[in-house]
C-alpha cells in the first residue's frame, strides 16, 4: 500500500468519526428537544402542583441529621417552597429549597468540655449554619474551657434539575436531603425522565418512602446474588446439620460413658462382694 493510499485511509477514518460524533450530538439535541425539553417543563408543573398542596396540607414531617459530637438534629419541613424555572434556547433549570428550622427541644443539651472538642463542634455548627453553643467556661486569656450545646436555627434543603442539548441528560443535584451538608446527584437519560420518575423525585422531596436512588440491577449481577444467596443457604443447613449430628453424637457418647460407669460400678461390686466372701470362708476355717 502506498503513500497516497495510507493517507486516504487514515482520512477516511476521520470522517466516519466525525460523523459518527455529528450524528452523536444532532441525536442529543433531538432527545433534548422531543423528551427532555417538554419533560422538563411537566416536572416544573409536577412540582408547583406538588408544593402548593402541601403548603396548603402542611403535613407534619421531622426527620434528623447526625453531627459528629453532638447527636442527632432533629429537623422539621416548614413547607414555604421557592420553585424556579429558567430557560435558554438550549437548556432548562429548576431550582426547589425549602427551609427546615430545628425542633431544638428534641435535640440534645450536651456539655462539652475541652477546648479541642469544643472548637471541633463550634466547626460544624458553623459549616451547617446551626447556633446554639453557649460557652459556659474559659481561662484568663479567654481560651474556650467549657461549653453548652442544644442546636437551634434552620436548614435549606435544596433541589437543583439542570437539562440541556449538548448532554442530552438530566442532571439532578439535592442537597442537605441525607445529611447535613451533604449532596446526592442521580443523571436520567431522556428514556428514564418519565412520569414514573417525576413521581419518585416528589416522593424524594417530601420525604415519603421512594426509590429514587434505588438503581436497578443488571440481570447477570441479579443471577449472581441469587447463586450466592442459594449457595450461602446450603451452607447454613450442612453447618446446622453438622451441628445436630454433634450433638447427637456428643448425648450418645455421654450416655455410653454413663452406662460404661454404671457397668464398672456394678462389676466393682461383684468384686468387692466375692473378696468379701473369701475373707469370711478363711475366718471360718481359722476358727
Amino acid at each position: 500500500m502506498g503513500l497516497l493510499d495510507d493517507l486516504e485511509q487514515e482520512a477516511r477514518r476521520r470522517k466516519a468519526g466525525a460523523d459518527d460524533i455529528e450524528r452523536a450530538k444532532q441525536e442529543r439535541e433531538a432527545a433534548y428537544r422531543t423528551q427532555l425539553e417538554p419533560g422538563m417543563a411537566a416536572l416544573y408543573d409536577y412540582l408547583a402542583k406538588l408544593t402548593q398542596n402541601l403548603a396548603f396540607i402542611k403535613p407534619k414531617k421531622t426527620f434528623s441529621h447526625a453531627v459528629a459530637g453532638y447527636g442527632d438534629v432533629v429537623l422539621s419541613v416548614d413547607h414555604e417552597y421557592d420553585l424556579k424555572l429558567s430557560s435558554t434556547a438550549s437548556s432548562k433549570e429548576i431550582k426547589l429549597s425549602f427551609p427546615c428550622p430545628v425542633v431544638s427541644d428534641e435535640c440534645p443539651s450536651i456539655d462539652v468540655l475541652g477546648t479541642t472538642k469544643v472548637k471541633a463542634i463550634a466547626g460544624a455548627f458553623q459549616r451547617f449554619h446551626l447556633g446554639g453553643i453557649t460557652f459556659t467556661k474559659k481561662d484568663a486569656s479567654g481560651e474556650v474551657l467549657a461549653a453548652n450545646v442544644r442546636a437551634r436555627g434552620k436548614v435549606v434543603l435544596a433541589a437543583h434539575f439542570v437539562a440541556d442539548a449538548d448532554s442530552g441528560v438530566v442532571r439532578m443535584t439535592f442537597t442537605n436531603f441525607d445529611q447535613l451538608g451533604g449532596q446526592q446527584t442521580k443523571t436520567v437519560g431522556p428514556d428514564q425522565f418519565t412520569e414514573g420518575m417525576y413521581d419518585e423525585i416528589g416522593r424524594y422531596v417530601a420525604r415519603e418512602p421512594n426509590g429514587l436512588f434505588r438503581e436497578a440491577l443488571p440481570d447477570d449481577y441479579r443471577k449472581q446474588l441469587r447463586t450466592k444467596v442459594q449457595q450461602e443457604e446450603m451452607k447454613r443447613r450442612w453447618e446446622t446439620q453438622m451441628a445436630d449430628r454433634q450433638r447427637e453424637e456428643l448425648a450418645e457418647l455421654e450416655r455410653q460413658q454413663g452406662l460404661a460407669g454404671k457397668l464398672t460400678k456394678v462389676v466393682d461390686q461383684v468384686k468387692v462382694g466375692g473378696l468379701l466372701n473369701k475373707l469370711r470362708g478363711l475366718v471360718k476355717k481359722d476358727k
